[in-house]
């Protein structure tokens, strides 16, 4: 039988890639969210459904089908409006758990966020237990509480959840207000751009990888009630990778050190990711220079 499978944020860069995977195995997409995709995102044969998670009534009225699995990329993405950021990333996550907690899905995976670690140094593992008071962005404080009322509801009630825990994943269809799209864009534009020092390291992961790691989630019961990094755990310094993408495009001029970095600001960020690969047999395929050059690909036409 063909799955069904419902994605919260449908529309989004991640939302588009896992759309676009599940239709070509045949299986039933619907997605979630608050506003039309952009056509460069439109797949045909998903069912778009517009309401706002933050809202239990909105879900309750339009989610009438059963599902196997939920995948949550929902929540707002302009974090500087914090009360749109917690209560979309947070209690939206929570109307969604506790509707499905009643229906008898194969799993629910939410999308997590390196953030919810704070300041705890790399490589940072899922053992790490964060105070959620001394996390400073509104963002980080509302994925670690939708975490920690997913790992509750596991224990209590058995609820099929799984929480992966992304850092920065880049690749074609994503919008421009990324690190490596935004270069990307300024590059191929030939344009002067300001940038940091660079000094900072990332971990950065192409975007088919994350989705071969979400398929392995779906009916691996060992993944169940876990928090599961998903990155490659080998950081990148951010100089290099602007470097590598105006030399290969050929075009730009991006000024380093015109950026003040913030005085929090963590220099080297990326996890530790074992578990991923002993729980979901996983590991990222794609290097970083692979990934950028077919994500200038499609930049380019």
């Amino acid at each position: 039988m063909n799955k069904k499978i419902l994605i919260i944020g449908g529309t989004g860069f991640l939302g588009y890639h896992l759309a676009k995977k599940c239709l070509l195995k045949k299986w039933k997409v619907t997605s979630i969210s608050t506003n039309k995709p952009k056509k460069i995102r439109f797949l045909p044969k998903v069912k778009y459904l517009l309401l706002d998670i933050t809202k239990k009534k909105h879900i309750l009225k339009k989610i009438k089908s059963d599902y196997d699995f939920v995948v949550n990329f929902g929540g707002y993405v302009n974090h500087s409006e914090k009360s749109k950021t917690y209560k979309s990333h947070y209690i939206g996550c929570k109307n969604l758990a506790d509707i499905f907690k009643d229906r008898k899905i194969k799993l629910f995976i939410q999308i997590g966020s390196s953030v919810e670690y704070g300041d705890v140094k790399s490589p940072q593992k899922e053992c790490s237990k964060t105070d959620i008071k001394k996390l400073k962005s509104t963002y980080g404080r509302a994925k670690l509480m939708a975490t920690n009322y997913l790992l509750k509801l596991n224990k209590k009630l058995n609820f099929p959840c799984t929480i992966l825990r992304l850092y920065l994943v880049y690749g074609p269809y994503q919008d421009t207000n990324r690190l490596i799209p935004h270069t990307l864009s300024e590059c191929l534009n030939n344009n002067t751009f300001d940038c940091s020092a660079g000094k900072q390291y990332r971990d950065f992961l192409f975007v088919d990888d994350l989705i071969k790691a979400i398929f392995k989630c779906f009916n691996n019961k060992k993944s169940i009630g876990e928090i599961i990094n998903i990155g490659t755990g080998k950081p990148q310094n951010i100089k290099k990778i602007i470097l590598f993408i105006k030399n290969n495009i050929k075009l730009g001029n991006p000024i380093f050190g015109k950026i003040s970095l913030r005085k929090d600001e963590i220099l080297r960020l990326y996890p530790a990711i074992l578990k991923a690969k002993k729980i979901l047999n996983w590991r990222p395929y794609i290097s970083l220079q692979k990934g950028i050059k077919t994500t200038i690909k499609y930049y380019k036409t």
